[in-house]
């Protein structure tokens, strides 16, 4: 064989190496799929989902189902290009998932802190709209990461009082008490573990997305006190965006009837105090959800109707517009009497 075909064989032996191993490479891509939907009236494994302590609740029928998405990281080109070709998938730059420089313990940190938050805006949301008023606030820790400036000294269920003598009863108030102070230095933390309080010295290190800026490594939830208990049980799933559907549940729970009228609703959206909904990310596959699961209504908030409507979900789902718990709750009971009515749609 001539050395020129010779070389040329090598070179194609080896490009097409090159392509095999390149397929394989992992790409800076996530997909996006349709992921589990929950029964805020119902249970999982054997625990309700919401329940309610001294109030009465009322027996209610249907279902009021959170949708959520599913997250396929660490993606290679051969499978980025399977799921790309597949209608219920979105394959996305990992940027809009992980922003750069964050890890994933981070992003794992920051969604669990925002499933608290919005469960505990959602408690706020739904009392206020049934006219119950709060009786206090308060700051809780949930976790103290190991490593952490705070690790040993606070613990999950400490709720915090002041920072360097000044009190703090949300959780603005305590990372403004604790930004005050220039990172590297120590913040007096006084707190309560049940009924006995006590005082903790923590030397503080530069935030993670701001290195100007003091923190102690924990995260926190915002604590309402009402005359009676609240919870929310769901695991394993991260971000705001079941704050909607927790705040129809608990109004569902504490008034007489059925708010569905045994119809299956699904729903998604953040949710403030004050009851406003906000956008969430993956509405195509919470729409496709929320079609797989049998609903007849899924909920939109106002600004992801344009992308829910791009969705083929077939007949039979209906797409509402919401902008606030209030107007959820008017379009639920108007199609409940009378499933023609007129309500915002998308």
């Amino acid at each position: 064989m001539a050395r020129r075909t010779q070389s040329l064989v090598v070179a194609s032996v080896l490009a097409l190496a090159l392509l095999v191993v390149g397929l394989w490479m992992p790409v800076p891509f996530v997909t996006l799929a349709p992921g589990p939907v929950t029964d805020t009236l119902g249970a999982v494994d054997g625990t309700r989902l919401i329940t309610i302590e001294g109030r009465r609740t009322f027996p209610t029928s249907g279902r009021l189902e959170l949708t959520t998405v599913e997250e396929t990281p660490k993606l290679n080109l051969v499978s980025a290009l399977q799921d790309w070709i597949d209608d219920d998938r979105a394959v996305v730059p990992t940027e809009l998932i992980r922003p750069r420089g964050s890890s994933q313990e981070q992003v794992q940190q920051e969604n669990a802190q925002a499933m608290l938050d919005s469960q505990d805006q959602a408690t706020a949301a739904a009392l206020a709209q049934l006219g119950i008023a709060a009786t206090g606030r308060s700051v809780a820790v949930y976790t103290v990461p190991d490593g952490s400036p705070a690790a040993g000294k606070l613990a999950t269920g400490d709720v915090v009082t002041q920072v360097n003598g000044v009190a703090v009863t949300t959780q603005d108030q305590l990372r403004a008490q604790i930004g005050k102070a220039r990172p590297g230095t120590a913040v007096t933390v006084a707190y309560k573990r049940g009924s006995k309080p006590a005082t903790v010295s923590i030397i503080t290190r530069p935030a993670t997305d701001d290195p100007s800026r003091a923190m102690i490594g924990i995260t926190t939830t915002e604590k309402r006190t009402y005359p009676f208990t609240v919870r929310i049980r769901l695991s394993d799933v991260g971000g705001p965006s079941a704050g909607l559907m927790f705040a129809m549940g608990i109004v569902d729970l504490l008034t007489p009837g059925a708010l569905t009228g045994g119809k299956t609703i699904a729903g998604t959206g953040t949710i403030t105090a004050a009851g406003e909904v906000g956008p969430i990310g993956g509405i195509q596959q919470k729409v496709l959800g929320a079609k797989a699961s049998g609903a007849s209504i899924f909920l939109v908030p106002a600004a992801n109707c344009a992308d829910a409507r791009s969705v083929d979900s077939g007949s039979g789902l209906r797409l509402v517009k919401v902008d606030t718990l209030a107007g959820a709750l008017k379009a639920v009971d108007a199609l409940r009497t009378n499933p023609a009515a007129s309500v915002p749609s998308c």
